[in-house]
């Protein structure tokens, strides 16, 4: 059959038509809010991206919307009074974020806590991290659709809390640490409820595990996306599961010395070589175990003793200057305490792991897409009272 000239025209236009759809169209560049809010509800804080179609060209974190104030609040505190504020910095973390403050207190004052008091700090300070981590593990879901596991993360999380409510007296923020010490020491039948705890974490761990880690949707959603150079980390000073995720194996309680309990248990730092959504979520989960692995062996190895060392009522720490440092569960949590003698501390500097983890957003966004934007901020994982201090 020999086509006619009309039908032959018709084919060209066809083609020509369809040729003309196919061409990428240019479209005007749009800057977009995200915010002011975090994606995964950490805080208050805002995005500022520019877009080419759907595809990120520029972005920019603007904090600031909290107006936390911490370094300036206590300076105007006795030291006692500062666990109270230093509590709410990584909400999420609680205790965590006292420790280093009273470790530098002590360092001025020349003093060290008892054994038991140190074991008890340690187990307290992981307790901290697995109920920060629980609730990023069962969070990162929700940024992909999936609503369950941040239900089995809230169920589980339980667990933890009510043993740190049993024995500081506080759910949420502890205020339990003490210069020399602790406030208390530890309630009966506390230490075998714990391990029955820790079993149920390890189990969570599993289950969440299984749930998504190897869900093809949570796959294709973060492997490969939103990776971060182990140079290019480095040089932004993030710490924790952040850089360990990019490959670098640092962690602060085995790299550092320091008077916690943590060169008497058998652990693991964990790393991943992608740098990428997933492997900064697989990483914090094997973190999530070894912390339930180093509160059993401290059970088991717990001294007795005192919870508090000889310290004056009135607490009046030496003039001088001190910077500690520890590994929060969201990474490298340091302050730096300046004392003329008084009551309170002179000045303080407090070196968050949220503000460098958060501050490469404008590198690491660039270049890709929307829906991205999401999870790679959810992967990154910040409290943004971490932030605005």
């Amino acid at each position: 059959m020999v086509a006619t000239d009309w039908q032959k025209a018709a084919y060209v236009a066809g083609q020509a038509a369809d040729a003309r759809v196919n061409v990428e169209l240019e479209t005007e560049g749009m800057t977009l809010n995200l915010g002011p809010q975090h994606p995964a509800t950490h805080g208050t804080l805002r995005i500022v991206v520019r877009l080419d179609g759907e595809q990120v060209v520029w972005a920019e974190p603007v904090a600031g919307y909290m107006h936390r104030g911490y370094e300036k609040l206590c300076e105007v505190r006795t030291y006692p009074q500062v666990t109270t504020l230093v509590n709410r910095i990584d909400w999420l973390g609680h205790f965590a974020n006292e420790v280093p403050f009273i470790l530098a207190a002590e360092d001025l004052m020349g003093i060290e806590a008892p054994p038991r008091a140190q074991w008890i700090r340690t187990i307290f300070f992981e307790m901290a991290r697995i109920a920060n981590i629980v609730l990023f593990l069962g969070d990162m879901g929700v940024q992909l659709g999936a609503i369950t596991p941040i239900f089995f993360a809230f169920r589980d999380r339980e667990h933890v809390l009510n043993l740190m409510e049993a024995a500081t007296g506080g759910r949420f923020h502890p205020n339990f640490d003490r210069i020399g010490g602790l406030k208390e020491d530890l309630p009966r039948g506390w230490i075998e409820e714990c391990r029955v705890a820790m079993k149920k974490m390890r189990g969570f761990c599993d289950e969440i595990e299984d749930l998504l880690m190897g869900n093809e949707i949570f796959q294709k959603r973060t492997r490969g996306i939103g990776v971060i150079p182990p140079a290019v980390g480095l040089e932004y000073g993030l710490s924790g599961a952040n850089i360990r995720a990019s490959g670098i194996d640092w962690d602060i309680r085995r790299d550092e010395p320091s008077p916690l309990a943590y060169k008497e248990c058998d652990w693991k730092v964990w790393t991943h070589p992608d740098g990428d959504s997933f492997a900064r979520y697989w990483v914090r989960l094997q973190e999530t175990r070894e912390a339930t692995k180093i509160v059993d062996q401290l059970l088991d190895s717990m001294p007795a003793g005192s919870i508090q060392a000889k310290v004056p009522r009135i607490i009046k720490v030496p003039a001088g200057e001190s910077f500690v440092h520890t590994e929060n569960p969201l990474g490298e949590m340091g302050y730096y305490v300046v004392s003329k003698g008084g009551l309170g501390p002179f000045r303080v500097k407090i070196r968050t792991p949220s503000f460098n983890n958060v501050s490469i957003a404008p590198w690491l966004l660039r270049g890709v897409y929307v829906p991205d934007v999401i999870t790679i901020l959810a992967s990154l994982y910040f409290i943004l009272g971490d932030i605005d201090r």
